[in-house]
């Protein structure tokens, strides 16, 4: 149920786009290309299973789990407004 001059799902409809951006941005960040057989940080070897899954790829499993835990994921979209800027 929406109120005022929202449209019913309004709300829904958010949540599916900033799903949807969330989702184009991961799929942008994916690795493309062809993939390294020595990591780019640690020089060891990338198993063939890995640059065979995951295309493009640069970084060992442990680099790469070293780098997303070092990541800050952030969103540059606001869908919610706040109050304040809603008063404005």
């Amino acid at each position: 149920m929406a109120g005022g001059w929202a449209k019913d799902g309004a709300v829904q409809d958010q949540i599916d786009a900033s799903v949807e951006d969330a989702v184009a941005m991961a799929k942008s960040n994916l690795p493309q290309g062809e993939s390294a057989e020595f990591c780019e940080l640690c020089d060891k070897p990338i198993p063939q299973a890995r640059r065979d899954a995951v295309p493009g790829v640069q970084l060992c499993i442990q680099c790469q789990s070293m780098k997303e835990k070092k990541a800050v994921f952030t969103s540059s979209i606001n869908r919610r407004g706040s109050k304040d800027s809603q008063l404005r």
